[in-house]
């Protein structure tokens, strides 16, 4: 059986100069795992049993970065799931995209991460070395974009 995976992927606004594109002052949210490779990635994490996605991903964030659901603002209409393998199994990883009320709320890492970046697309996707990751980055900066 697939192992299932469910996360956020977090921008945050900071205050655009007048000469800016509105787009330009978004950035995401990316913590560095303190296993492994010490790859850089979103919040994201196994489902639980008796847990939906949506829950999943919600929890996830709050144990990696310590944010709360009130804290951010789901995006409707933005879904992405990811399919690939890991140690020789099938991984499905789904990915929702929330923005932060504040964006100086502070991130609290659990033991799983060592560090975060707010990050911009260019710069975020340069930190995110999987192909597929660095494609939704750059879907989502599409997608926020086309909302402007």
């Amino acid at each position: 059986m697939a192992v299932r995976a469910c996360g956020l992927i977090i921008y945050r606004r900071l205050q655009p100069a007048p000469s800016c594109k509105v787009t330009d002052s978004i950035e995401y949210l990316l913590l560095q795992t303190s296993y492994g490779t010490h790859h850089w990635t979103p919040p994201k994490g196994h489902v639980d049993p008796g847990e939906d996605d949506l829950q999943t991903a919600f929890r996830e964030t709050q144990e990696e970065a310590g944010l709360q659901a009130s804290q951010l603002t789901l995006i409707e209409g933005y879904k992405k799931e990811l399919h690939y393998p890991v140690r020789g199994k099938p991984k499905t990883v789904v990915y929702w995209l929330a923005e932060m009320k504040d964006c100086n709320t502070e991130i609290k890492l659990s033991e799983e991460h060592q560090a975060f970046q707010w990050l911009k697309l260019e710069d975020a996707c340069k930190f995110a070395e999987y192909e597929d990751m660095q494609a939704t980055l750059k879907e989502v900066h599409q997608f926020l974009c086309s909302r402007e």
